[in-house]
């Protein structure tokens, strides 16, 4: 493998899993939940991971695993959830986690990294430190960025959809190195046509909710998309299998289903309740067809021949199959994030409230990745720097 690399906050393994396509050498990874952490082990098994609070994290932790020399980049996508304007109630929140991203600096300062990435929500542009305060986070993160020696820095939003994922996602990122004649440049989208739910879930076949049958074999129908998404030796992952995995469907209640009938495709929770008023909506609700609440991100009909929304880690919840009167499955989900057929979810189990921050269920894993697709993009940009 070429160049070197240090995941923090590597999740279930999505930056890697670009990286890895690019050529790049992931040494080590560090990620505190341990569902994410067993993931990443399964699917690279080559990396060691650091199953810890990054702030824990020692040089004698980092050093014996990477070269003399240091590393060439360190990646740090943090945490979001006090940035994100995505119906989150944490974005009042002004704690410790909004300068987490010193933890990344402070590890590419240990591993002598030439260049470190940073990855957040575009919404962290306008989030300041402080409640009253004018000072943004972005400027902290800037100035210490300066400060640790990487005075050269590039920032974009970026589009996960014109780098041939099927949704629409965008994505802040900061890419800074210490040597001053770099020319840092961006990746530049790479496709005409952007790839659609009906092209990213080619080959999957329909389950059937509260049948307990696993979908175990793909059909006749495929993609440009899908067929990269088995394409063991672009992903170099030549020792792992594409045998369909995850196709498993959930279950529901018969006014849960009653209510996906009514859902044409680009309709969700919030146009139901919108059609029906009055008697008519309180007779739904009698019968459980519609809940009592309105939540504007729920239950959200996907449209066949467009981009995915964002997929976020309550996928399961806020999206319904284009065709199909249910929620995706895990590899559904996963495909819209554009995470190969051969990777592997097993950490964690299938479903967890969301009460914990200590462990992610396989939909959470999948939606609070880095799409590794937009990764490789930025792989194959940061090699052609590397390699000047």
């Amino acid at each position: 493998m070429g160049y070197t690399h240090i995941d923090c906050f590597s999740g279930p393994g999505g930056i890697c899993t670009g990286m890895h396509a690019a050529g790049f050498d992931t040494k080590i990874a560090i990620e505190f939940i341990e569902s994410c952490c067993d993931t990443y082990r399964a699917n690279h098994p080559e990396v060691h991971v650091i199953h810890s609070d990054i702030r824990d994290v020692k040089a004698e932790d980092i050093l014996p695993y990477i070269p003399k020399g240091g590393v060439d980049l360190v990646t740090s996508g943090m945490p979001c959830e006090t940035f994100s304007t995505a119906g989150n109630t944490s974005r009042s929140f002004y704690d410790d986690r909004q300068f987490l991203f010193r933890e990344g600096i402070r590890i590419a300062e240990i591993a002598d990294a030439k260049m470190i990435l940073f990855e957040n929500v575009p919404a962290i542009t306008t989030k300041t430190i402080e409640k009253h305060s004018k000072t943004l986070i972005v400027d902290v993160l800037k100035r210490e960025l300066e400060e640790a020696g990487y005075t050269n820095y590039v920032e974009v939003v970026l589009s996960a959809e014109q780098f041939g994922v099927p949704q629409k996602r965008k994505r802040y990122f900061v890419l800074a190195c210490k040597n001053p004649n770099w020319n840092l440049t961006i990746p530049q989208p790479i496709i005409k046509k952007e790839v659609t739910v009906e092209e990213a879930l080619a080959g999957l076949p329909n389950v059937i909710p509260n049948s307990g049958e696993e979908g175990k074999t793909y059909t006749d129908n495929s993609s440009e998309f899908s067929k990269k998404m088995q394409d063991l030796k672009f992903w170099h992952r030549e020792d792992f299998s594409n045998d369909l995995t995850y196709q498993m469907p959930m279950k529901h209640r018969a006014c849960t289903l009653e209510r996906f009938g009514l859902l044409q495709q680009g309709e969700s929770l919030k146009n139901l309740f919108d059609r029906y008023v009055g008697e008519e909506r309180e007779e739904l609700q009698s019968r459980r067809v519609l809940p009592k609440k309105m939540f504007i991100k729920r239950n959200y009909r996907l449209i066949s021949d467009q981009p995915s929304p964002t997929v976020t880690s309550h996928c399961l919840d806020e999206f319904v199959h284009p065709i199909y009167n249910r929620a995706l499955t895990v590899r559904e989900c996963a495909r819209l994030q554009s995470f190969p057929d051969s990777y592997d979810f097993c950490g964690g189990p299938y479903l967890t409230p969301h009460l914990h921050n200590n462990i992610q269920d396989k939909y959470e894993q999948i939606g609070d990745a880095v799409p590794p697709l937009l990764a490789y993009a930025w792989g194959i940009e940061i090699s052609k720097i590397l390699s000047m």
